[in-house]
Parts: C-alpha cells; structure tokens; sequence
C-alpha cells in the first residue's frame, strides 16, 4: 500500500482531502496529477486471488522467516515490492496454505 505520509505536513483545511486520496487509493483508484490543467484517474484491477496470496504470505512460518531476511538484507535472491509482496526470483511467493492450493489448482484446471 502506498503512503500519504502524515497528516501533520497537511494544513488543517485540506486533511479531509488527503484522507479521500488515501481512502480511493486502498480501493485501488489511482490519481494523476501531472498536468496542470487535468486530474487523470485510472482503477487498479488485480485478482483477488493475487491479494489472497498477499495476505495469506503472513500465515506461512517459511516465508516469514524469508521476509525477515530480506529486510535484514540477508537474502539476494528475494525481495519485497512496493506492493509489500515477497517475491523470489521474481516470481511470487505463494504460501504453503491449503485454501491458496486448492484455489490456484481449481483456477488451473478451469482456465
């Protein structure tokens, strides 16, 4: 998730605005503000079983101990994105939980 910062740097009259950004931002609604005379804004579609995976990497004690060495800078060959998934090889890591198996095997006899 990306961050606002903090609230403290915003004047008074404009923290209910920041708080709409943040709040379309975790629905995945993205605001560019480059040019001057227009706001573009563009809706982030991933799966949900994408962010399935993303939150279920918590529950398993092999990739958590993975992610501990990346951020201690111990693990080259791992990483963790800007989109705080941890990623090996470039290739994400999936975490060893049944439901996540089940879900990837049905969608790969399905497809």
């Amino acid at each position: 998730m990306e961050s606002m910062c903090s609230l403290a740097f915003i004047s008074a009259e404009k923290r209910p605005l920041s708080l709409d950004i943040q709040s379309l931002a975790n629905r995945l609604v993205r605001l560019d503000i480059s040019e001057p005379s227009g706001v573009l804004v563009c809706v982030v579609a991933q799966s949900s079983l994408f962010e399935q995976i993303k939150a279920r990497q918590f529950d398993d004690p092999h990739l958590m101990v993975l992610r501990e060495k990346v951020l201690r800078g111990g693990a080259k060959e791992a990483t963790i994105g800007a989109d705080g998934v941890l990623r090996l090889q470039d290739r994400l890591c999936v975490p060893n939980v049944d439901i996540l198996r089940k879900r990837i095997l049905e969608e790969a006899y399905c497809s």
